[in-house]
């Protein structure tokens, strides 16, 4: 790779780093190339973008962006992808779900909108992050739930109701 080649790939980095709010570094190494080309498919079905990286460059790359990313350099060791996403979770998921039937990848670490979680111990916790349009799901469940029981408690009500008339009036005949 050429002088002007890195630094055209560290241009194209630091522009995915400002673009994506969300980001994870994993490690990949030992994966066959056949379990690589599995763990891209469940990554494009999950929409999460899976990009192997030189160290040197992503230090650059970093570098170059106005946030302070000082707690990662210490992770940019041995072999590092870095994975893209709009939905916060979504890598942590797909790492867990990959995990399943092999050793890796490993979570290096991940920065989520402006927090940085560094080692492989916050992979639970980001896995179990939800995204922002469960949230928002979440939300319209619980504000539609007191206006459904309303509704089934009158319904209900009005079946009763109209049960004790009929049998009032059988009676009366």
């Amino acid at each position: 790779m050429t002088k002007e080649e890195k630094n055209q790939f560290i241009d194209v980095l630091d522009k995915s780093i400002q673009e994506n709010n969300n980001f994870y570094l994993a490690d990949i190494s030992g994966l066959s190339a056949e379990e690589v080309s599995s763990l891209r498919r469940l990554c494009f079905k999950r929409e999460v973008s899976l990009q192997v990286v030189k160290n040197t460059l992503l230090k650059k790359a970093l570098e170059r962006n106005d946030s302070d990313f000082d707690e990662l350099y210490d992770v940019l060791k041995g072999n590092t992808s870095i994975m893209f996403t709009d939905v916060a979770n979504s890598p942590a998921k797909v790492i867990k779900e990959f995990r399943k039937k092999h050793d890796k990848p490993l979570l290096k670490a991940a920065h989520i909108d402006a927090s940085l979680y560094v080692g492989e111990e916050y992979l639970d916790t980001l896995a179990s992050l939800k995204s922002k349009d469960e949230l928002i799901a979440e939300i319209i469940g619980l504000l539609q739930s007191p206006a459904k029981n309303v509704i089934s408690s009158l319904q209900s009500g009005g079946n009763k109701l109209s049960g004790i008339i009929k049998t009032l009036e059988e009676r009366a005949e």
